[in-house]
């Protein structure tokens, strides 16, 4: 939980960054899609390191793994330097996402900090499954926090020494951390890979696996990845058409940040409760209790800022937004306050699915759940012209809501199938 909590704090703390440099409302536009299109590109790879630690198990496992993490690296730094060949952005910044000028403009520069992004994220995330899967979990934990510690350096350079956009700064402030979080990743994992490709760690005889075993694996986890980090992207896409589209892009990233930074508790939750469900779901009541005092708590903790005049205090003190930025953001602020309980419930249900294995469900709950955001900004944004940033979060709320609706019924199903209590 500690490791999540110092990921969610990047964003509120960028962002705030952002909205203290001149042209904030711009800025901070052009931050949240870049950084929306920045997440879409990594996606192929953010499942390395599951991938790590359940495949690793030997030299030739260890030299194969890392050989498919190093093409991903490739292709997907490739994928983000055709975004950045200008007839193509153009395409896709006037065309698809019907940006603003001055955001778009911004936002293609924003990209060029981003190039080491992918590569170094697809190293990292391998490198920490190698250490997860010989028991070294503290270290990953240390590692997020010399990202976090990069991540500040970066942005304080910017913004008392360069000269540069707030979003330029957003985006260089990322990039570094993360490659300062993989080449230290390195350094930790050095004896473990040294002891690995040397033999010592091998678990009983080695046995050859393919490339297209890792695929088979590999790619149905980055699908089901993929598809959920698309739909920052698509509100990002839906909001530029739709009310008041630059301060709905502006506000955008502020709120995912508060919002996050709660919800990544309950990220936090699934691989606990995956660890400690026990044979045939024996500690599923333990959990489920845990998991609705967590849920409480997150929720409690947004509302308590979200509907009180603490709302003020956070978006134009900590935030530094504008007044007029300010209204903007507290309505759908409060929208989500259901989130983070939801984000609870969503990790246990994928902690049941998988010891039940029947991952496929997640997959098949997640393609739901975009469909839904889709539909109702359609209906929301376009229909009722709703702002887009409000009509983007109500749209976020329902189809949650549908995809946790769906899940329970599967996840009944499983349970009752074992005998467990559900």
């Amino acid at each position: 939980a500690a490791t999540w909590i110092m990921m969610a704090a990047e964003g509120p703390f960028l962002a705030a960054i952002i909205a203290r440099l001149p042209d904030a409302t711009y800025n901070l536009a052009a931050y949240g899609v870049a950084f929306a299109l920045a997440i879409v590109i990594e996606g192929p790879v953010m499942m390395l390191m599951s991938a790590a630690t359940s495949l690793v198990k030997d030299r030739i496992s260890y030299t194969k793994l890392r050989n498919f993490s190093r093409v991903l690296a490739v292709g997907t730094t490739l994928f983000l330097l055709l975004f950045l060949y200008p007839p193509f952005y153009r395409l896709l910044a006037d065309g698809a996402l019907g940006l603003p000028r001055e955001v778009a403009d911004l936002t293609y520069g924003a990209l060029w900090f981003f190039i080491p992004w992918p590569a170094a994220i697809a190293y990292r995330r391998f490198i920490q499954g190698v250490l997860i899967r010989s028991g070294k979990t503290r270290l990953v934990a240390y590692g997020t926090a010399i990202r976090f510690i990069g991540m500040m350096m970066a942005a304080f350079t910017g913004y008392f020494f360069l000269n540069i956009p707030g979003a330029f700064v957003g985006s260089l402030a990322l990039s570094t951390g993360v490659v300062v979080e993989a080449v230290a990743a390195r350094f930790m994992a050095d004896s473990t890979i040294r002891a690995m490709l040397g033999g010592d760690l091998d678990e009983g005889p080695s046995v050859e696996i393919s490339y297209r075993e890792i695929s088979a694996f590999y790619f149905p986890l980055a699908l089901t990845s993929l598809i959920g980090l698309s739909i920052q992207p698509l509100l990002t896409f839906f909001m530029g058409r739709s009310v008041a589209p630059i301060e709905s892009l502006a506000v955008f990233p502020v709120i995912v940040g508060l919002s996050f930074f709660f919800r990544s508790l309950g990220l936090a939750f699934q691989d606990a409760a995956i660890a400690l469900m026990g044979e045939r779901f024996k500690h599923l009541p333990e959990l489920g209790r845990f998991a609705a005092i967590l849920a409480l708590v997150t929720t409690g903790c947004l509302a308590l800022i979200t509907l009180t005049p603490l709302a003020q205090v956070y978006f134009l003190t900590l935030s530094g937004l504008t007044e007029e930025l300010t209204r903007f953001a507290v309505i759908p602020a409060r929208i989500i306050v259901p989130l983070p309980a939801l984000t609870v419930l969503l990790t246990f249900q994928r902690a049941i699915l998988v010891e039940g294995r029947r991952t496929h469900q997640i997959t098949v709950a997640s393609t739901i759940e975009i469909s839904m955001v889709a539909a109702m900004f359609v209906i929301l944004g376009w229909g009722l012209d709703l702002v887009g940033v409000t009509a983007a979060f109500s749209a976020f709320l329902i189809a949650r809501i549908v995809s946790n609706s769906y899940l329970m019924i599967v996840c009944r199903r499983i349970v009752k199938e074992v005998g467990a209590t559900p």
